[in-house]
């Protein structure tokens, strides 16, 4: 029953037009639209609204939620899933957004992004903007915190989403458990594609591959092709430049 009426509500917001003014969000803020095929962009901006309007962003340590905000962040969730499907965000339920670094009772330090295994990603916006600003350094915090939100998708934040077919399981695990474990040794081609974060565990891992993925992607495929073709079969094609 609740599948039926996530449904619905989609099918009511995609009828809702796009609003003009996001564009000029996507066109100032966010470079790797403007390298989206034009035959992407239709879809890229249905799945925009609808993940913007269907989450709730909560703004926190006093900052406002405004619809640049909204639509920015929107932005780079919907990257991801392009060429998968909003179905990936599912458990996902709202987004709090800080203006800066912010602090979580279990960690020490300022944290700049979390993702709760209850459906809640925190960012900071000065992080978003950063990672977008820089967008061929391999490090976003939303692309990060995002690709965590695919990975629990199926019940864990273990470094394997869902895949398209159940026969994609087993190269996934050889690829991503060989690559993890050159990038925990200190390999030099994976520290030159991978940041040593990944080396953490699996769901660490698969965040990291996914940020360099989107990033750099003539790195990843030429220093570890066969990281990059499973990460390309996995969200369905190569991703555009950045910018």
């Amino acid at each position: 029953m609740l599948g039926l009426f996530r449904t619905l509500r989609r099918r009511r917001l995609l009828r809702r037009p796009f609003p003009p003014e996001w564009l000029d969000f996507l066109e100032r803020r966010v470079p790797f639209w403007r390298n989206l095929a034009p035959e992407s962009r239709p879809r890229f901006l249905e799945l925009l609204k609808v993940f913007a309007w269907e989450k709730e962003f909560i703004g926190a340590g006093g900052f406002s939620i405004t619809d640049e905000v909204r639509a920015v962040v929107s932005a780079t969730a919907v990257r991801l899933v392009l060429y998968l499907d909003l179905s990936y965000y599912d458990r996902l339920r709202e987004i709090i957004v800080y203006p800066d670094t912010f602090r979580i009772p279990d960690r020490t330090g300022g944290v700049l992004g979390e993702a709760k295994n209850w459906g809640t990603v925190i960012l900071s916006w000065r992080a978003v903007l950063a990672g977008l600003g820089d967008p061929h350094d391999g490090h976003s915090t939303a692309v990060h915190e995002f690709a965590h939100v695919l990975d629990r998708e199926d019940g864990a934040f273990d470094g394997t989403p869902q895949l398209r077919r159940y026969s994609h399981y087993r190269a996934w695990a050889s690829v991503m458990g060989e690559h993890f474990l050159k990038l925990r040794e200190g390999r030099r081609l994976e520290r030159q594609v991978l940041d040593d974060y990944g080396g953490l565990n699996e769901a660490e891992f698969f965040a990291v591959a996914t940020e360099s993925f989107f990033e750099k992607p003539r790195q990843m495929r030429d220093k570890t092709p066969e990281l990059f073709e499973e990460l390309k079969r996995f969200y369905g094609g190569e991703p555009p430049p950045g910018g």
